[in-house]
């Protein structure tokens, strides 16, 4: 169940928006610049934190990303997204096995959310757990449909590990 959210002012709703589309373009420091203008009373307004935390992402600010999805999981702990950057965040830190134990109870939380079996696998693959990996991918499987999952994980260095599976089928 997604959470619902107090409406943002027009203003704000305004700098969200560019800040998306900049965002979307690639510019990191415009978006930056956009969310830093919303009002300081919306600062910490949950859309206005997942915005940051794609800014932390392609800024590859891993611990401001981890501390950010943080306060989004202590407030709203039903927002996938928050989970999944965390634990991303995580893995880039080379705190792989960390990043799969902080994302191991959204199995439970998201069971239509193909992502997070997917990072799972990623994560197992890394880990060496190449077995395990093989039945987390299977579930994103499940979830997403095989065209989707196959062709991205033949595209993820993270799952290097098991192409030569991906590539003959995930049972």
């Amino acid at each position: 169940m997604e959470p619902q959210f107090s409406p943002l002012e027009p203003a704000d709703r305004f700098h969200l928006n560019a800040a998306s589309g900049w965002l979307g373009l690639g510019d990191i420091g415009s978006a930056k610049e956009e969310l830093d203008q919303i009002s300081i009373a919306r600062q910490g307004h949950p859309v206005v934190l997942m915005a940051r935390c794609q800014i932390f992402m392609g800024s590859r600010e891993w611990k401001s990303l981890i501390e950010t999805t943080e306060v989004l999981l202590r407030d709203y702990p039903t927002l996938h997204e928050a989970w999944v950057d965390r634990s991303y965040a995580l893995h880039e830190l080379r705190r792989t096995q960390e990043a799969f134990e902080a994302l191991l109870p959204a199995v439970a939380m998201f069971p239509t959310v193909w992502v997070v079996p997917y990072n799972l696998a990623c994560y197992c693959a890394q880990t060496k757990r190449l077995a395990e990996a093989l039945e987390w991918l299977q579930k994103a499987v499940e979830i997403a449909g095989e065209r989707d999952v196959r062709a991205q994980a033949l595209n993820d260095p993270d799952l290097k590990p098991i192409w030569n599976e991906i590539k003959f089928g995930v049972d």
